[in-house]
């Protein structure tokens, strides 16, 4: 089902909105295995949701570009520019989507009357997805969104917005189980990734990572009744010039979540400000809840975690002092400091305790 032949026109000018979602009910409803096109070509769209259930599995093949309107009051509106929505058995391979960012950018750091914003592709109730080969420049917001779903696998993409862009988190996952990250290049504005309450059986390889802000479990500890996190996995992957890099953050206030059995392992940190961090008093703003964090952190493995760090504090656990954090276990760790100085990285521990094998640089505080 090519979208040219429902309507759509790749000359960047011509909303197609209204083919595409023609094209997806036509595969949607095919009985067979069925293919949505997107030829070479600029397609503009605003927002739209390809809703399943579908009755069979779905190949959305993109060779061209998908772009958002130059208004980002257009999209900027309604959350989402690019969404699925309860389908199954889905295969979105190849393309471009551009969210033209960078205007929407401006007027939230003017200060003005801007729209939330919107995240360029979500998935939300979606179950058995592979996403192979797409790139995302400048969305608005997320990257990508995952929201309750399950068996997803995120092959060699490439996300791209400038440092300072505002909230562009490349990968947001949030309540959702056996999700797969490989061979993805991200340059983003805020986290790499971000795994959310709820989520659990990550696993996350081989991924390049900054600018940004690292790679992050949380912010946890939002509200009470909160789902854990647990059995994350961030491997073989590498962090340059990030504001972080492996990350776990929660808001000081009293909370029911938790985050545990999570490991870091063969990772390079170049020039990272932040390498390896819990950070139990998360407050980003100004308004801090100055309260103990309720999140329990327990089982942190680091292992073979080498490179440089940008400050002088290459590992801080700062963790509750009503839930200390427990089984923190490092393992072969070597972060120098990048200052000229020579001067040696140290760790910062506050209400921590776990267990060293092998060689740890900089010492830790147990």
């Amino acid at each position: 089902y090519n979208v040219v032949s429902f309507g759509a026109r790749g000359d960047g000018r011509t909303d197609s909105t209204s083919a595409f979602l023609r094209a997806w009910t036509a595969a949607c409803n095919s009985v067979t295995p069925a293919s949505v096109s997107v030829p070479r070509g600029i397609f503009l769209i605003r927002s739209v949701s390809f809703v399943g259930p579908c009755k069979n599995r779905i190949l959305f093949q993109i060779s061209g570009t998908l772009v958002a309107p130059d208004n980002y009051n257009v999209v900027g509106n309604s959350q989402f520019w690019i969404l699925f929505y309860k389908v199954s058995r889905l295969s979105v391979v190849g393309g471009i989507i551009d969210a033209k960012g960078s205007k929407f950018w401006s007027c939230r750091r003017s200060g003005g009357n801007c729209p939330r914003g919107a995240r360029s592709i979500s998935f939300q109730w979606c179950s058995n997805v592979i996403v192979n080969g797409l790139s995302s420049f400048n969305s608005q917001t997320v990257h990508m969104a995952i929201n309750e779903c399950s068996n997803m696998k995120i092959q060699n993409m490439k996300i791209t917005a400038p440092s300072g862009s505002p909230n562009t988190d490349g990968i947001h996952i949030e309540s959702s189980r056996g999700v797969t990250i490989t061979g993805c290049t991200i340059r983003t504005g805020d986290d790499c990734i971000s795994i959310g309450p709820g989520s659990m059986n990550m696993y996350m390889d081989n991924i390049g990572c900054g600018p940004g802000h690292g790679i992050s479990i949380g912010s946890l500890g939002n509200g009470f009744n909160e789902d854990g996190v647990q059995n994350v996995t961030v491997t073989n992957s590498v962090f340059t010039k990030t504001q972080n890099g492996v990350r776990v953050k929660s808001w000081a206030r009293p909370s029911g979540g938790y985050a545990k059995n999570l490991v870091f392992k063969n990772l390079i940190m170049r020039n990272v400000a932040n390498p390896i961090i819990i950070d139990q008093r998360y407050c980003p703003g100004n308004s801090c809840p100055h309260q103990s964090s309720g999140v329990r952190v327990s089982q942190v493995t680091y292992k073979n975690i080498k490179g440089s760090s940008s400050t002088q504090a290459a590992m801080t656990f700062r963790c509750s002092s009503t839930n200390p954090c427990s089984g923190i276990r490092l393992q072969d760790i070597k972060l120098t400091y990048v200052n000229t100085l020579k001067r040696p990285t140290v760790s910062y521990c506050e209400n921590a305790g776990g267990s060293t094998t092998g060689a740890v640089l900089p010492r830790s505080c147990w």
